[in-house]
């Protein structure tokens, strides 16, 4: 194993000697990459910086209603009001778990559902018509449908948040799938592998790649579906609490709860992002 060996220099400054420490920090590409992930970062937080001093400029000297455009401040005023009383985190936490269960649902259905399409195209071509009319109505053209039949309850934010998920992982497992190479088909079989062992060992980590992208499009849009199911019906969440502030002109309660919906988005994204990390790594080295 490499080590790191410390000496020391004529000057009697520390020097590595032998060690991937000294080859890393003076590798040009390492170097670069860093410096370029730091200025994104940085170049990133301006941005957002930027973006909230234009906005409180305009709500401050524009001369428009702070009913009407609410400034920063006012916002992370409102923010702290709804938070310390314990009703943005209620709130929150209503619409999280139906984000959850109805990204679980609509995830399991979709990726057998897509497997199962994959391997029988000619089932593919009787339910195909079928899919694809379910994606030409609007979810919010059936929600009401849904609270009717379903109750104003969670199922019914749960059933649309699946509805919205299903098809892009639905599609994505399919597409996967098929790409397997037909070649780890024949290497598999030469060595006599049985029926589950080709799908652990082959389709999945094979087809992982599509999947997971169409699970980020999925876990974004699940935010959609319980946001919608909650306008439509409900006394809590967090679609609920932007619909009565948008009834009481508490504008700034409005914003509060669709960066509370950007927030849950970006943590559902990220979350991917880090699946993507630990089961891709073949990927980064390859």
């Amino acid at each position: 194993m490499r080590g790191v060996f410390i000496t020391r220099a004529p000057g009697g400054v520390p020097a590595a000697e032998d060690g991937g420490l000294s080859d890393l920090t003076m590798n040009p590409n390492f170097i670069r990459t860093l410096s370029r992930n730091t200025n994104r970062g940085w170049l990133g937080l301006l941005s957002i910086f930027l973006g909230l001093f234009a906005w409180q400029l305009v709500a401050r000297y524009s001369g428009i209603p702070p009913f009407i455009l609410p400034s920063p401040l006012s916002v992370w005023g409102r923010f702290m009001r709804a938070f310390n009383d314990g009703s943005l985190l209620h709130h929150t936490r209503i619409t999280l778990v139906e984000i959850l269960l109805g990204l679980l649902a609509g995830v399991i259905f979709a990726t057998i559902m897509g497997y199962i399409l994959a391997k029988s195209r000619s089932l593919e071509r009787v339910l195909s018509p079928y899919l694809v009319a379910s994606q030409a109505i609007p979810v919010i053209a059936i929600a009401p449908l849904l609270v009717l039949w379903l109750g104003d309850g969670i199922l019914s934010k749960i059933v649309i948040c699946a509805l919205i998920v299903f098809f892009p992982v639905l599609v994505n497992t399919i597409v996967g799938v098929r790409a397997v190479p037909s070649a780890l088909y024949d290497l598999m079989n030469s060595l006599h592998a049985s029926r589950s062992q080709i799908l652990w060992k082959v389709e999945v980590p094979a087809s992982l790649p599509v999947f997971l992208g169409g699970l980020r499009i999925g876990a974004t849009l699940s935010v959609i579906g319980a946001v919608v199911g909650e306008l439509v019906g409900a006394e809590e969440g967090l679609g609920f609490l932007l619909q009565l502030g948008d009834f009481q002109y508490d504008t700034a309660m409005v914003f509060v709860a669709v960066f509370m919906l950007i927030a849950l988005a970006l943590m559902l994204y990220g979350f991917v992002i880090l699946l993507e990390k630990r089961f891709l790594k073949w990927q980064e080295k390859n």
